[in-house]
């Protein structure tokens, strides 16, 4: 647990070019592997959303079945940060646009959450459309426009 009882959730959304199984596609998929292990193993990191195939692609939101989730939960901004912009995965960030379609709305979303505690993937989507409805805010916010962890301590769960 970190030192403020706080944990930054992050989720991003994808729209797929092609087909998983497309070869347009092919470099992501087998990049997958290498990337999520990178993470798992990163300073910082917590938990990943995963299905039984040890990746996040077999869920489905949104009702469109092009769209793939990216789901963890950090100790803080600036370790999910450096695994995201200066480790290995940049390589693969770079590339997005040769697997993704460009997104008109934000596809990615920060909140806090006590640690200990995994929101739901149907709440990681609410947060989504907050941020899409109202821009950044303690709720639901960006990167580029972030918020500190709460001061007041979690509500005990007991």
């Amino acid at each position: 647990m970190t030192e403020s009882g706080w944990h930054l959730a992050q989720y991003n959304i994808a729209r797929l070019v092609a087909p998983l199984a497309d070869p347009r596609l092919a470099d992501f998929v087998s990049a997958l592997d290498r990337i999520n292990t990178l993470g798992d193993r990163s300073p910082g990191f917590v938990w990943r959303h995963q299905n039984a195939d040890g990746t996040s692609t077999g869920e489905r939101v949104r009702g469109d079945d092009a769209i793939i989730i990216n789901y963890t939960i950090w100790e803080s901004a600036e370790t999910l940060f450096e695994y995201a912009y200066h480790s290995a995965h940049v390589e693969v960030f770079r590339r997005r646009r040769e697997w993704f379609e460009e997104m008109r709305e934000a596809s990615m979303v920060l909140w806090w959450t006590p640690a200990g505690v995994i929101p739901s993937v149907a709440e990681a989507d609410e947060r989504l459309d907050y941020l899409r409805a109202n821009g950044p805010a303690a709720h639901a916010f960006t990167f580029k426009q972030r918020f500190p962890a709460p001061t007041v301590p979690p509500a005990s769960s007991s």
